[in-house]
This record gives C-alpha cells, structure tokens and sequence, in this order.
C-alpha cells in the first residue's frame, strides 16, 4: 500500500445497508481502543493508531459515508496527521514560489546583461523539493505497517477485499 502515491485513497460499495448501522459498526468495533482510536463526525470517521503506538509517521485513515439507496458508498482516505501534511504542503507552497521569484528576478538581471548568478538558486530549490519528497516517502515507509494495519481492520469490518488506488 505504501507507494509513490502521495495520499492513498479508495473508493468501495457496500450494498444492501445503511450508512448509520455501518458507522455504527466500525465504531464499536473491539479493535478500538486496543489498537486504533476512532473520532466521528456526521458521515465522516477518523480511524487512528492508538497513542500508545502512535509515532511522527503514523497514517490515518479517513471514512466518508455517502447513501445512495439501499447501497453505501465508502470513500477512504490514507494520509498522515494533519500537522505532518500541513509541514509538507507548505513546503511544496514555499518552494514552489521562491522558485518563482528566484526565476523572475535572475531573469530580469540576465535581460538587463547583469550578473544573474541567483538563477543558481533555482537548482538548489529542485533539491530541496525532492528533498522533501524523499523524507515524505521515507516516512510513508515506516508507517506502511500501521496502514496496512489499518487497512485490515477496515477490510475485517465490511468483509470485503478493497483497492487502494
């Protein structure tokens, strides 16, 4: 599951039930409160790692329940904790538009025939963005375990095989 797929996600159909009893059911699921914490919100679940086990890494997923019919659609999302994601989409953010400036401002030196050596920013920058894809994977990996953990309570509950796409 773990891959280079920043946030894995799923989308899974469950027919013939409804989306409370099915809420309801991940929620008093014994698992919890041994080895993953649940926080619910109106058709919205957040399954996390118990704290005990819980590290910088640990993933979570989260469940939104949508009915359509007599029929659930289960749309599942993995990713870390919203602090680690906030650290690495501002970091892309702050990259991606120091980059810009850098580019901006060595290109207008370079077309007023000044020296434009801050244009060697730029390469700096492309490293420290795969820089941060790199700790971001690495972190994927050492919480891959926990996903798959999490991931098999899940399947255990609806008693179905499910695709990570």
């Amino acid at each position: 599951m773990s891959s280079f797929r920043i946030r894995p996600r799923f989308k899974h159909r469950i027919e013939n039930t409804q989306k409370e009893e099915l809420e309801v059911t991940i929620r008093t699921a014994p698992e919890l409160g041994k080895q993953f914490t649940c926080t619910h919100l109106p058709d919205h679940l957040y399954i996390r790692i118990h704290p005990s086990e819980r590290h910088f890494w640990s993933p979570q997923l989260h469940l939104s329940f949508d009915q359509e019919g007599n029929d659930v659609t289960v749309r599942g999302l993995y990713g870390p904790n919203p602090t680690v994601w906030a650290f690495f989409f501002f970091g892309y953010v702050a990259t991606g538009i120091l980059s810009l400036f850098v580019g901006i401002w060595g290109a207008s030196l370079w077309s007023l025939g000044k020296d434009a050596s801050v244009l060697w920013g730029i390469p700096g920058l492309v490293f420290v963005a795969f820089s941060l894809y790199a700790f971001s994977q690495a972190g994927q990996k050492l919480g891959a375990q926990q996903m798959f953990d999490i991931h098999h309570f899940y399947e255990g509950i609806t008693l179905d095989k499910v695709i990570v796409s």
